[in-house]
């Protein structure tokens, strides 16, 4: 698979098989992640890589807080979305497209709660990475770079048939991680990705996100 026909291909993967990803794997396509560029060759990258019975036990104290109603208090800044306009509008598309395909109708409000049980699961993948970095780099300086790592993570993940899924539902209960992991509170969690081989009968992953055309977001100046 060459470079573009990944990005090209590349979609969130909401189930997995189970099936484990064999650790040599993981360290192979995380080493070719590395490759990200990052400010000045800071690499302010650092990634937690969990499974097995760990991962297990993260996930089932991560729905006990949600379904306590327990406040979430995450290291990294939440994104929050206007109440109306185009970005909202993609959101709702996009939840659409997954409802459709998961026979979840708009008003069953105990299927919507299986559903976002799932994500606070990691979509029950059997591996989790967490990619975190120093709180002494501040807040926001350097989230680019780890969204750089992050794609490329994504993106070689696909080299070896494995899907993934980005989400920031796994570090909303940093605390949990902590817990679990011992990970030093100094270290600013920012955002998980599920990893695993695809369950190809399962019909969210048939869902193929929708993209505006770069023409209706490019200005041309000549």
């Amino acid at each position: 698979m060459d470079l573009v026909e990944a990005i090209q291909k590349r979609k969130s993967i909401r189930a997995f098989m189970d099936k484990p990803v064999p650790k040599a794997i993981i360290s192979e396509f995380l080493n070719i992640a590395c490759r990200a560029p990052s400010a000045m060759n800071t690499q302010p990258w650092e990634f937690i890589v969990i499974t097995g019975e760990k991962l297990n036990r993260i996930r089932t104290a991560i729905v006990q807080k949600l379904k306590s109603g327990a406040p979430i208090v995450p290291d990294h800044l939440v994104v929050s979305w206007p109440d109306k306009g185009v970005y909202k509008d993609r959101q709702i598309n996009l939840a659409k497209q997954l409802f459709k395909a998961m026979d979840i109708p708009r008003d069953d409000m105990e299927k919507r709660a299986w559903w976002l049980e799932r994500g606070f699961r990691f979509f029950d993948a059997p591996v989790a990475i967490i990619i975190a970095c120093d709180k002494a780099l501040g807040e926001a300086g350097p989230l680019l770079d780890l969204g750089a790592v992050m794609q490329n993570i994504c993106l070689a993940a696909l080299h070896f048939d494995l899907g993934t899924c980005i989400e920031d539902q796994g570090v909303l209960f940093p605390e949990v991680i902590r817990e679990q992991t011992g990970i030093s509170p100094t270290k600013r969690l920012v955002i998980a990705i599920a990893v695993g081989y695809p369950d190809p009968a399962f019909p969210a992953n048939q869902v193929i996100s929708q993209r505006e055309p770069a023409d209706k977001l490019t200005t041309w100046m000549e």
